[in-house]
């Protein structure tokens, strides 16, 4: 479904990415790892074409990004922002059915609601939400939210961006447990971004790990700990002693 072929980009000295080679199949949810700064968020936006590349290509179904339509293009995405990124000024509802009430993705109003009332009882939050405003709820119910408008269009590929930011160990799991089923029920293509080991094993079918502008380890979640890769071993440890500086 996703094809990366020795995809640079750079920002200005600043090398971010260095010939990265990566495939998601149509249905797998991948995992991408790595310490802050080291990418991983301009992957994703490489992919949706937001950023563009230096050189090498990236395909989606067959298509290269940068010369797909771009309405059509995105329509076929969903996303989960790190943080949420809820309108302060709308109603959840609202929130929720943000992409069906405008551009090509447009649906009746009345219709638009009903789907939204229906994503948020997916996520487990009832009806009694929808006309409530993001302030006036937990974190955790926030980020139900969000993962509700990222399924609200029928998406077939879905981004999380650090899903469980913020959230409690009790609550990241509840996410995390939230996002396999969604992702399964749906048969979506899914990267995650995440620090979060928990939510590694939980969702993963695959992990790639981006260190220093390149994929260090690409594989199952199941030979994660026994890779034998020292990156990736110091890693989803978190030791301080390896082959990744702790100061950098």
């Amino acid at each position: 479904m996703i094809e990366l072929s020795n995809v640079t980009r750079s920002f200005g000295s600043n090398h971010v990415l260095r010939g990265i080679n990566l495939t998601v199949e149509k249905g797998q949810s991948l995992v991408v790892i790595g310490g802050s700064g080291s990418g991983k968020s301009v992957l994703i936006k490489t992919i949706l074409g937001l950023v563009e590349i230096d050189s090498g290509t990236i395909t989606v179904d067959g298509v290269d990004v940068s010369r797909a339509p771009r309405d059509a293009f995105l329509a076929r995405f969903g996303m989960l922002f790190q943080g949420g990124a809820l309108f302060d000024s709308l109603p959840v509802w609202q929130n929720v059915a943000f992409r069906l009430l405008r551009g090509s993705l447009k649906r009746p109003r009345d219709e638009a609601r009903e789907i939204a009332i229906e994503k948020l009882r997916r996520v487990g939050l009832g009806p009694e939400v929808a006309d409530r405003y993001p302030a006036e709820l937990s974190g955790g119910m926030q980020k139900r939210v969000s993962l509700a408008r990222a399924i609200a269009a029928e998406p077939e590929i879905i981004f999380f961006d650090e899903p469980t930011t913020g959230l409690d160990p009790i609550m990241s799991g509840v996410i995390n447990d939230l996002i396999r089923e969604i992702v399964t029920e749906m048969g979506a293509t899914a990267i995650t971004i995440t620090h979060d080991m928990s939510s590694v094993r939980a969702i993963a079918d695959t992990i790639a790990m981006l260190y220093a502008g390149k994929i260090r380890w690409h594989g199952p979640v199941a030979q994660m700990d026994t890779s034998g890769d020292p990156y990736l071993d110091q890693f989803i440890h978190g030791r301080a002693e390896g082959p990744i500086p702790a100061i950098r």
